[in-house]
C-alpha cells in the first residue's frame, strides 16, 4: 500500500531524515520507534505533506503522492491523528467529526460518525460539548475519530497513548488493537514501545533519521539491541 524511498526532509540546514525507506502492506499494523528527536513525526508529516521532502518518493496504491498538497492525500486515503491531538478547541465535538469527513460525498458519514461513538461511547456523550472542554483522553479518542472520519485506506497514528493515565493509555491501544482486527492500515508511532510492538505485524528503528532495523514485531521485541536502548530492559 505504501511504499518510501529514500526519503529526506530538513528545518532549513538541518536535515532531519536521511534516505528513509520503508513499506506498509495492506492490513498491517506497522509500528515506528525510536527516542525522541529521532525522526519520527518529521516522517509521518512528510507522509500527511504537511512536511516538506528535499529528496526520494513516497507512493500510495501504486501512485506516486510525494507532489501532492495535503488534502489531496487525504482524499487518496491518507489520515493523520496527529501528536498533541489538535482538535478543533472551540467547536463541538460533533462539528470535530464532520470535519474529518469534510472530502467525502457519500452517504455513508452517518454511519462511519456512529462506528466512531460505538468505539468511544464518551464521545457520543459529549458529541455537542466543546472540544478544549474534553479530557486530555478524550481529545485523543477524538482525534482518532476525525482521522476514521476521513474512511482512511491509511491511517498515520503520532503518539496516541503521550501523556495519559495507565486506563486511558489502554482503552487508546485497545481500540487500536481493534481498528487492527477489523482490517484498518495502521502506520503506528508510539512512545510506549512494549505495547506498540506487541500489536504490530512490523517494525522500523528510526535512529537520527535513519532505518537502523526492522523486522516483526516480535523479532523487535526480543531485539538485545531494542530491548536496551527503547524496551528498559537488559
Amino acid at each position: 500500500m505504501l511504499e518510501v524511498s529514500n526519503l529526506r526532509s530538513a528545518y532549513g540546514r538541518i536535515e532531519g531524515l536521511h534516505g528513509v525507506s520503508l513499506s506498509v502492506r495492506a492490513a498491517e499494523v506497522v509500528a515506528l520507534i525510536g527516542s525522541n528527536g529521532a525522526g519520527k513525526t518529521t516522517l509521518l508529516r512528510a507522509l500527511s505533506g504537511v512536511q516538506a521532502i528535499t529528496a526520494g518518493e513516497i507512493n500510495f496504491c501504486g501512485e506516486r503522492i510525494d507532489r501532492f498538497t495535503p488534502h489531496r492525500r487525504v482524499a487518496r486515503g491518507i489520515a493523520q491523528s496527529p501528536e498533541g491531538r489538535q482538535v478543533f478547541g472551540p467547536l463541538t465535538v460533533a462539528d470535530n467529526l464532520r470535519l474529518g469527513a469534510y472530502t467525502r460525498r457519500d452517504r455513508e458519514i452517518d454511519n462511519d460518525r456512529d462506528r466512531v461513538f460505538a468505539m468511544f461511547p464518551v464521545l457520543h456523550e459529549k458529541r455537542s460539548h466543546a472540544a478544549e472542554s474534553l479530557s486530555g483522553g478524550q481529545q485523543q479518542m477524538l482525534a482518532i475519530g476525525r482521522a476514521l472520519m476521513g474512511k482512511p485506506k491509511l491511517l498515520l497514528l503520532d503518539e496516541p497513548s503521550l501523556g495519559l493515565s495507565p486506563t486511558l493509555v489502554d482503552q487508546i491501544l485497545g481500540a487500536i488493537a481493534s481498528l487492527k482486527a477489523s482490517g484498518v492500515t495502521i502506520l503506528l508511532v508510539e512512545q510506549n514501545a512494549i505495547a506498540a510492538l506487541e500489536i504490530s505485524d512490523r517494525g522500523y528503528v528510526l535512529e537520527s533519521g535513519r532505518i537502523v532495523l526492522e523486522g516483526s514485531g516480535s523479532d523487535l521485541l526480543s531485539n538485545p539491541k531494542v530491548r536496551s536502548a527503547y524496551l528498559g530492559a537488559d
